[in-house]
């Protein structure tokens, strides 16, 4: 028997997208592929999506990376959540944990029990029943048995890029320095047949991945699939980003800061500390945005401001023909809530799910592009919910926000939370039931009813319960050590 050939795959554009594509190929699919990236040298990447979320720890259990490895090569310290700050108001403040709070029934999530116990007589806030938000707050962290304190990454990008490269070329893939010059289709099928570099090499294969950031240069400008724009919902377009050097020890969480006109992010890594300033152009000029992002910075600058213009959105075909988008070509979710690289991961590894044997089915590019979009719409609803629900009303972008309509999709989610407490999940919804019960009732909604089946607790039941939780989260964030002083003992520079 012949051995069937290896299935050609030509990652257009390196960055975090293209070596987290090429190395989960290459190390998944072995010797069933043939990987070969181009990317220039030449070509900066925009390398600011720093924090991420859980789905990252799994990523690299997936590919059997040791997480030590990965966290001294990028950097990297631990995140228990995001600390709001000026979103429901001006003054006030909410955590986004990536824990579980209290104890969830199969028919009720836990919230109801809590909002049984507020009326009678249980004053202790929704937070301290999270370990992982009282945990961050108090700067703590270890591992724990069984997975007990949910986590995820703050790290370099363009390091971790590097980190994949080594990987990626390890496992066989093939890097080639060059600026892509032309695509060149199929002129009978509309496919992509070829890679047209510069300096004259052509490059062919069977699939095509699109990493080319914002230009998606063979998604969008050769193949000509639409983008669909949400600014109507999420109306910041614009955002600087600068370095500096660290003034503390790095803090277990990222810091979501509004302003006026938008809001600031504050990342903290072993080595230097990420910010940057996301805003909407209409309400803030340039100049005006680096001035109020400089003037609100911890430590000294250590790097010259990187301006960004982006447009919030998704393309409306992420796999199209013998082409798949991944990263900033496919969409943009500003990154509020740290989910560029989880849609990276998510991307690939559904494609990996997904990789012809063959020919491309149209049934996959169907189901691929469904399940993508599914994705993208259920975390534009998400970040809406931080703009629109909010008090604020102290200048013309947080009116806008406040007055804005908004899909149905994610009111039938805010008014079912404000009248019954309710969330549902639907079809592996990234955000889970504690993520929007914690940010909406941080934005100021509170339910009005609760399930009946908390009611079904005695007093001293539920007494029991709420204390014993609260006091089993306090009694274990207290054990916890200093997460500083557990990132130098287990992955320091």
């Amino acid at each position: 028997m012949n051995e069937k050939s290896p299935l050609r795959i030509v990652v257009g554009g390196g960055g975090t997208a293209g070596w987290m594509a090429a190395a989960a190929i290459a190390r998944t699919m072995g010797r069933t592929v043939d990987v070969t990236l181009v990317e220039s040298d030449a070509i900066g990447t925009v390398g600011v999506g720093e924090s991420t979320i859980p789905p990252m720890v799994t990523f690299n259990r997936l590919l059997n990376i040791s997480e030590a490895e990965f966290m001294r090569a990028t950097e990297a310290t631990f995140k228990l959540g995001i600390l709001f700050e000026g979103w429901k108001d001006v003054g006030t403040r909410y955590f986004h944990s990536f824990g579980i709070t209290g104890k969830d029934h199969w028919s009720a999530g836990f919230q109801h029990f809590w909002l049984h116990g507020l009326q009678n007589g249980h004053i202790a806030p929704y937070d301290d029943y999270c370990l992982e938000l009282v945990a961050a707050l108090q700067g703590k962290f270890a591992h724990l048995p069984e997975n007990r304190l949910n986590y995820a990454y703050q790290l370099d990008a363009t390091r971790f890029a590097g980190f994949l490269r080594g990987i990626a070329t390890a496992e066989g893939a093939r890097r080639i320095e060059g600026r892509i010059a032309r695509v060149e289709l199929k002129p009978e099928s509309g496919d992509i047949a070829a890679l047209h570099l510069e300096s004259g090499e052509r490059i062919d294969g069977d699939l095509f991945l699109d990493c080319t950031g914002f230009r998606a240069l063979l998604i969008g400008e050769a193949l000509h699939v639409g983008y669909d724009d949400w600014t109507h919902w999420l109306p910041c377009d614009a955002a600087i980003a600068v370095q500096t050097e660290n003034i503390a020890p790095p803090k277990p969480y990222t810091q979501a800061m509004a302003h006026d006109a938008g809001w600031q992010w504050r990342v903290p890594l072993q080595h230097r500390t990420g910010n940057g300033i996301v805003y909407c152009s209409r309400y803030l000029s340039r100049e005006a945005a680096l001035e109020r992002l400089l003037g609100n910075l911890d430590g000294k600058v250590i790097t010259e401001p990187n301006n960004l213009r982006f447009t919030t959105g998704a393309r409306r075909r992420q796999w199209h023909r013998n082409c798949v988008a991944i990263g900033l070509s496919s969409g943009f979710m500003e990154p509020l809530e740290a989910t560029s690289i989880h849609l990276i991961q998510r991307a690939i590894l559904r494609l990996i799910r997904m990789l012809p044997q063959d020919r491309i089915s149209e049934r996959d590019i169907m189901e691929f592009n469904d399940q993508q979009d599914q994705d993208m719409v259920q975390i534009r609803d998400f970040l809406i919910l931080h703009y629109h629900v909010t008090e604020r009303r102290d200048s013309p972008f947080w009116r806008h926000c406040a007055s804005m309509p908004i899909p149905e999709s994610l009111t039938q989610k805010i008014e079912l939370f404000r009248e019954t407490g309710r969330v549902f999940r639907r079809n592996e919804e990234l955000f889970a039931e504690n993520s929007w019960v914690q940010v909406m009732m941080g934005q100021g909604i509170m339910p009005r009813s609760y399930h009946p089946i908390a009611g079904k607790l005695t007093e001293d039941e539920l007494n029991r319960l709420l204390t014993g939780l609260r006091e089993s989260v306090s009694r274990t964030a207290a054990s916890l050590p200093d997460h500083a002083a557990y990132v130098a003992q287990y992955c320091a520079i």
